[in-house]
């Protein structure tokens, strides 16, 4: 679970560094939109209290508290799940992965009651409206490839050795 755990803490250190560089280093709460390649990369601020798209987004304490509570719950089982499937590399980086995310979007929510998204691609003539970060992207990749490989991942068995 070393592995797990490692990948959680670089995906959680990823995502605290470019909220502070992005949302406070370069001003963005305040200055609420910066163009960085147009169209397909913007910084653009949104404070999230919902989830994915604002989903279930509502400015009570207890919607707050809850969300934390879920995403908490959400990371012990997943850690504690691919703990006792004794599962391969590939399995340990996609939960850390994602419980990195996650955590990173509880401490968000801790520090500022939301969370903070600013990353905003459009492309093709389609603008999206919609801001994300980088553990939003974590969650999302850890969840997909989780799903899409369980059961395809088990570390390697011992080798036998022959007694003479």
């Amino acid at each position: 679970m070393r592995i797990a755990a490692r990948a959680a803490l670089i995906v959680f250190a990823l995502d605290q560094i470019s909220k502070v560089a992005v949302v406070w280093g370069l001003d963005l709460y305040r200055r609420e939109e910066i163009e960085v390649l147009p169209p397909l990369l913007n910084f653009r601020m949104a404070w999230n209290q919902g989830i994915n798209f604002g989903l279930l987004s509502d400015d009570t304490e207890i919607m707050r508290w809850a969300l934390i509570a879920v995403a908490l719950a959400v990371s012990a089982w997943v850690w504690i799940w691919v703990k006792r499937e004794k599962t391969g590399r590939l399995m340990q980086v996609l939960a850390g992965i994602l419980i990195g995310g996650a955590l990173g979007n509880v401490v968000d929510r801790i520090m500022y009651g939301a969370v903070a998204d600013f990353l905003n691609m459009s492309c093709c003539g389609i603008e999206n409206p919609f801001a994300f970060n980088v553990a939003d992207v974590a969650i999302f990749v850890g969840a997909i490839g989780l799903v899409l490989f369980a059961g395809n991942d088990r570390p390697a068995s011992p080798r036998r050795t022959k007694t003479p």
